[in-house]
């Protein structure tokens, strides 16, 4: 085992003994994007927030959620590797951490940075192979979508208050991949009135599963609020997942009914 550098998506030079045999994932879509490059074995911390791959997530240490972690179990952990995220995980938490062991962290706002994402993240744990493998298959899925981008889509992913997916933000990225105009132009996550949301006039309103758990319920609450749009609740990991789950989205895409 040697001591290699990689540079991480914030630019961060990161050295690591390679490969490494420790691995501390703080965030769920990267999680299950190391199970599935057959990392299982080199994973010995998720978070609380890990939910797949679900039979062998069971036996891993819960190091906490992706904003508090116990810095007491990964001292004991020992890790040689941690892998974070700017936008899910605490900086305070990620420089706290940095002080002891190697962080990576991943920074994803497109489709394209995701893919980048992958093969980063197999070039650090010495599957290179595995990660060229998934961001063909997920390219090649995506190239047949055949959905048209005349549709406006409104996609909530919060209420009380309201809150969207609007530009520069992965989830656009996946909505534009999947034939569908972002009906915000605003910047990142943005707080909206009701009568912002009227203005907006989409054709469609998605209701995410996450981190707002919108359900049935909140389908009719939302209708009458814009009767012209359609209002559909969707699977938000199938969204805003950046990783393996990236495969599953296109089919999913096309099943939604418009």
């Amino acid at each position: 085992m040697s001591t290699r550098s990689f540079t991480d998506q914030l630019g961060r030079l990161v050295e690591v003994n390679f490969p490494p045999k420790r691995i501390v994932s703080l965030v769920p879509s990267q999680t299950e994007l190391l199970f599935y490059m057959g990392l299982a074995q080199s994973i010995v911390g998720i978070t609380k927030f890990c939910t797949h791959p679900t039979t062998e997530i069971v036996n891993k240490i819960k190091v906490g959620g992706t904003k508090t972690v116990r810095f007491d179990l990964i001292d004991q952990l020992k890790p040689d590797l941690i892998i974070g995220n700017k936008e899910e995980n605490e900086f305070s938490v990620i420089n706290q951490l940095a002080e002891k062991y190697p962080v990576w962290i991943s920074d994803v706002s497109s489709f394209k940075d995701a893919l980048k994402m992958i093969d980063s993240a197999g070039e650090i744990t010495d599957k290179v192979a595995e990660a060229l493998t998934l961001t063909k298959q997920i390219e090649n899925a995506f190239s047949a979508l055949k959905r048209k981008a005349t549709k406006r889509v409104l996609y909530l992913i919060w209420k009380s208050p309201w809150m969207a997916a609007g530009a520069n933000t992965f989830i656009d990225s996946m909505l534009e991949k999947g034939g569908w105009q972002n009906a915000l132009e605003v910047d990142r996550y943005p707080t909206l009135q009701e009568q912002q949301l009227i203005d907006l006039n989409p054709d469609l309103i998605f209701l995410s599963s996450e981190p707002f758990p919108f359900a049935e319920k909140h389908i009719q609450e939302v209708q009458r609020m814009l009767p012209k749009a359609k209002v559909l609740l969707v699977d938000g990991e199938l969204f805003s997942w950046y990783g393996s789950r990236m495969l599953l989205a296109p089919a999913y895409f096309n099943s939604l009914s418009e």
